[in-house]
């Protein structure tokens, strides 16, 4: 394997990560001394036909995806002998979101820091959508961030086009994906669209907020699998007490058994936006409200504090009014 990369060009480094078909290595380019990593897929590990359909892809959909997606991984290079499949790809050495979920000791992450990061999730499946690629493996894993702090959707090794050459929509099959972040209609074995990517990333979102915990999850795969083709979601009161209602909203709207009803990527970034808009045009009157309450409750006397009854009924009114904002 070695000796194949260094013909290409590449100094060869250390071990980073290893997978269930490959190793993925550091290497650097000898003629621009750019630092890379190497993905290398050993073929006669993939026994499966969906396993070597989608190694024999993923070079392609890989750039397919990543062209002009600031929230993919970037790809280099790519090339295959008899036996390995290699992709040059973007060096990403920051803890990936798994690593970051594992270091929070199962305390779940604030709210807004949740928040971005769903978004710019959502703004990379949304852009492979874009261009007709389904990730199909959505998860902490698989979403690495570089040393700016970007988010990098990485690993398109289960991608598939869910577009055909005319345009149309061409349906997709087959059990792909890992068992606590796949959709319900891949458990199933039917036909299933780009919206399975959207399930998987809710079930990210809803680790991050529950500090690690799945919505879904058995001892076994097929455990798991089948607590997965019910989708009951639950919010356990001890983990999402203090989860807003427009939080639990947005996971269930992506956690959505019904297919039809399930969100969209884009339209996961609209909600995402009209809650934004609609926390910040909430400020000024719950602003408003507090401070006026508090004048008509504290009567200033030259000689002391005093409150009055009436002012006491008026700030328990505006208090009232203030939850029915807050908590709808």
């Amino acid at each position: 394997m070695s000796e194949a990369l260094v013909r290409r060009g590449y100094q060869i480094g250390v071990e980073i990560g290893r997978g269930r078909f490959g190793v993925v290595r550091r290497c650097r380019s000898e003629a621009t001394g750019e630092e890379f990593a190497v993905k290398s897929v050993d073929k006669r590990l993939l026994a499966d036909s969906v396993d070597r359909e989608c190694a024999a892809r993923e070079a392609k959909v890989h750039r397919l995806a990543a062209s002009g997606n600031p929230h993919a991984a970037q790809i280099h290079d790519a090339y295959e002998d008899d036996d390995w499949v290699h992709l040059v790809v973007e060096l990403l050495e920051d803890p990936d979101l798994d690593d970051r979920i594992a270091a929070r000791g199962g305390a779940p992450f604030p709210e807004p820091e949740a928040a971005a990061v769903v978004q710019a999730l959502a703004e990379a499946v949304a852009a492979c959508h874009l261009r007709g690629v389904a990730h199909r493996d959505v998860k902490p894993d698989n979403v690495l961030f570089d040393a700016r702090g970007q988010l990098k959707l990485a690993d398109f090794g289960s991608a598939e086009c869910f577009l055909g050459a005319d345009g149309g929509r061409a349906p997709m099959r087959g059990l792909v994906g890992t068992p606590w972040y796949v959709a319900p209609e891949v458990v199933m074995g039917g036909e299933y669209g780009e919206k399975v990517d959207v399930w998987s990333a809710g079930v990210v979102m809803y680790m991050m907020l529950s500090g690690g915990a799945p919505p879904f999850y058995g001892d076994t795969a097929a455990e798991t699998f089948e607590v997965v083709a019910r989708a009951n979601l639950r919010f356990p009161s001890g983990v999402f007490r203090s989860v807003s209602p427009a939080a639990k909203d947005l996971l269930r709207r992506m956690l959505c058994r019904d297919i039809s009803r399930r969100f969209s990527a884009e339209q996961v970034l609209s909600k995402h936006q009209q809650t934004l808009r609609l926390n910040f045009d909430l400020t000024p009157p719950i602003i408003l409200i507090v401070l006026f309450s508090v004048r008509r409750f504290v009567v200033v006397n030259r000689r002391r504090w005093c409150f009055s009854f009436d002012h006491l009924c008026f700030l328990v009114l505006d208090l009232g009014i203030l939850k029915l904002i807050l908590c709808p």
